[in-house]
């Protein structure tokens, strides 16, 4: 528990500087923790999902009611008479009325679409119901499918995710009185064909690991505690940001029953969009003026010492910067590739342990 506290307050409690009431907290811890038990893999679990080990007991399986045999079961009653159907306008003046049955169950698939703009904690709320997106989605608009069985959140035409619906009837009635409209197709198509693109959402463990099928899949320490898209097209992976910006290309490794087996699997979106620019790779300046990058050393200067630089990476030169001031530019004389994105923290140095017989032998010789 002390250390999901940890994971808790250094993920969530900290991006937001004050929470406005306590009601709000509560509600982005709740969807944090569901979050956490169904779409992120645990070490301990073998990186499984929390969620995967958790059964529960049929209701089936409890013992049936005993009675003495001197009492007497009455009848049950009779149940009451349905009430008659209720009719719904939607839509603008003059559009056909939705007519929903008696048992709130609409004979025709009652499912409404809408927008919402994800506040600054991350955490949008519709009729109660809580759906986490994180406070570097805040201000973003969000598309809402939802329907008294699943809720699909899209935003730029690409599904985000897709949740159970906590959205009763009356909550569906109740958005279509506050400006939803009925709604299309939802947003996944039926099964994915074999040999299809496909997407899933995971979280970079904190060795750089994600899992697929089952397996461990390093895809770099630098991706460690980040939410990526693994995007698989035929023989290529490739990694995305919440933006469908490239992160990384790596070759595919599962095969095709592998891939049809996969966990939240989606259609793929678009192709992704490679990043703007060379890379940019951050190193840190050690005492003697010089950094390292992809088995070449660069000389900066000793007045640069202790500072985080970054460097971009093309394949003639690399182009040292300090803020925005270019301190050194240099030709490429390496073919390795970059295989470190981010500097590592220093640490803090560690006191000189002395043993009781050298501390005998220095106070002898005082």
């Amino acid at each position: 528990m002390e250390r999901f506290h940890q994971t808790l307050q250094r993920e969530l409690l900290d991006d937001v500087e004050v929470w406005p009431d306590l009601e709000t907290v509560q509600a982005a811890v709740d969807a944090f923790r569901h979050d956490y038990n169904t779409s992120r893999p645990h070490q301990a679990l073998d990186m499984a999902f929390p969620a995967d080990r958790f059964t529960t007991t049929p209701t089936n399986t409890a013992l049936p009611l005993r009675l003495p045999s001197s009492l007497a079961t009455p009848p049950p009653p009779p149940p009451p008479p349905p009430p008659p159907p209720e009719t719904v306008p939607v839509g603008p003046t003059g559009s056909a009325p939705l007519v929903l049955s008696a048992n709130g169950v609409d004979p025709v698939n009652l499912a409404v679409e809408f927008t919402r703009t994800v506040p600054a904690s991350g955490n949008l709320a519709v009729c109660g119901q809580q759906f986490w997106l994180g406070p570097t989605r805040a201000g973003t608009t969000i598309a809402f499918w939802a329907d008294a069985t699943v809720v699909h959140l899209l935003h730029d035409g690409v599904r985000l995710k897709t949740v159970p619906s906590r959205l009763t009837t009356a909550h569906l009635k109740q958005l279509l009185a506050a400006g939803a409209h009925p709604a299309g197709p939802p947003p996944i198509p039926g099964p994915i064909r074999p040999g299809a693109a496909v997407e899933v959402d995971r979280t970079v463990a904190p060795n750089g690991v994600i899992s697929l099928a089952g397996r461990q899949h390093l895809i770099g320490y630098h991706l460690a505690g980040r939410r990526i898209t693994a995007r698989l097209d035929h023989g290529v992976l490739h990694l995305l940001d919440a933006d469908r910006t490239l992160l990384r290309s790596l070759p595919n490794p599962l095969s095709t029953a592998e891939q049809s087996r996969l966990r939240d699997a989606r259609p793929a979106g678009p192709p992704p969009a490679p990043p703007a620019g060379p890379p940019r790779v951050d190193r840190r300046v050690n005492c003697r003026g010089t950094l390292m990058i992809a088995g070449q050393r660069i000389h900066v200067g000793i007045r640069f010492a202790g500072r985080t630089v970054v460097v971009e990476a093309t394949d003639a030169t690399f182009r040292v910067h300090d803020g925005d001031q270019l301190i050194a530019e240099v030709a490429r004389t390496t073919t390795k590739p970059v295989a470190r994105f981010k500097v590592r923290k220093p640490e803090p140095p560690r006191p000189r342990r002395v043993s009781s017989a050298s501390q005998d032998d220095h106070g002898a010789r005082s």
